[in-house]
């Protein structure tokens, strides 16, 4: 397969993760066969400094001529002004509304090696595999905005189109997995709620292999804590998915473990680690890059359908951990280009079984 694949590594940690991430997505190619190309662009923060912008028009048309992007992140306390016109987020936010991703993936998995280092006690870990589905491009961050000196207002909108492309995405999801999906909403408040709650009925109705339950945002939170190994797919609206996403970040052990992938209805998905660009350790190769590499593996399923080279990255990610080989966010002392090493040598190993 010849592939064409956007890199944008973006601030802080992010061009160490995205550089380990393109290192196995190469050795994948070679063992393969495949082809891939690669076109770094510039985004966020260092767009600004570059350009004056946080997504230029070269990285934008870059992106849309891909079949996918990988992403590192964004932002630092160098464009940190609130009040400022121009901020790194603002690049992210306008990729994700121009390739038109609405489904925002993040999967949490608990590796029995690294269970300690969740604040939940074990039992309530084992079993645990939850996939988050949460709408990317509707609802308040989206929504029109007013300021005055009194007062602020954020609205909140979604119409049904938005709701339904978004659940359905969730249910053909759950049907490659354990057939059941959870709807995250406030619709004992809120008016998109209930609409979002009407809506997600509706469409259950044509799923009828797959259970499926609704939930309040509150409740949920507390589930998540206390019964996380009940949920299989989680679907919810763009604000109630962010936080939810990050406090299930916490179940794993590690920002720094987990993937994600935001998918449209064309083939071209953006693709990065959940956590953010972690300033204070730039440039010093700590950073963990298993949740740029887990992204990359995201990529080659949901955007170039290569199921099996994905599945031998997230094998040999499975592998290293076991064997112990740790960054320090995981209580280990493996720096960045280490942990990458690592998991080339596990692809390897692979490689020499197989043959």
């Amino acid at each position: 397969m010849k592939a064409n694949i956007a890199i944008l590594p973006g601030d802080g940690i992010g061009p160490e993760v995205v550089a380990a991430a393109v290192d196995v997505l190469r050795a994948v190619a070679q063992r393969h066969g495949h082809q891939f190309t690669f076109v770094e662009c510039a985004v966020g923060g260092a767009a600004i400094d570059a350009y004056g912008e946080p997504l230029p028009p070269a990285t934008l048309d870059a992106c849309r001529k891909a079949d996918a992007v990988l992403l590192g992140a964004v932002g630092g306390p160098k464009w940190s002004d609130p009040k400022a016109k121009v901020r790194p987020e603002q690049g992210l936010l306008a990729l994700r509304a121009a390739l038109g991703v609405y489904a925002n993936l993040r999967p949490v998995r608990v590796h029995p090696r690294l269970a300690n280092l969740s604040p939940l006690k074990n039992e309530r870990l084992a079993g645990v595999d939850v996939l988050f589905v949460r709408e990317l491009t509707g609802g308040a961050y989206f929504g029109a905005k007013t300021r005055t000196a009194e007062q602020a207002t954020d609205e909140t909108k979604y119409t049904v189109e938005e709701i339904e492309r978004v659940v359905r995405r969730a249910f053909e999801l759950s049907r490659t997995r354990r057939r059941h999906v959870t709807s995250v909403d406030k619709a004992n408040v809120m008016e998109t709620s209930r609409l979002w709650r009407e809506t997600v009925t509706r469409i259950a109705a044509e799923y009828p292999d797959v259970d499926f339950e609704h939930q309040l945002v509150d409740s949920m939170a507390m589930l998540l804590l206390t019964k996380p190994a009940a949920y299989d797919v989680v679907v919810t609206e763009n604000l109630f998915g962010d936080i939810l996403t990050d406090e299930a970040a916490a179940l794993a052990g590690s920002l720094g473990l987990l993937p994600s992938a935001s998918l449209g209805e064309d083939r071209t998905g953006l693709y990065e680690p959940i956590h953010g660009s972690a300033p204070d350790i730039a440039g010093q190769g700590l950073a963990n890059p298993l949740g740029t590499i887990l992204s990359a593996a995201m990529l080659l399923r949901h955007s170039l359908h290569l199921d099996a080279e994905a599945t031998s990255i997230e094998a040999a990610v499975e592998s290293v951990l076991a064997s112990g080989e740790l960054t320090r966010d995981l209580g280990g002392k493996a720096g960045t280009r280490e942990m990458a090493d690592a998991v080339l040598a596990a692809l390897a190993a692979q490689q020499r079984a197989a043959a």
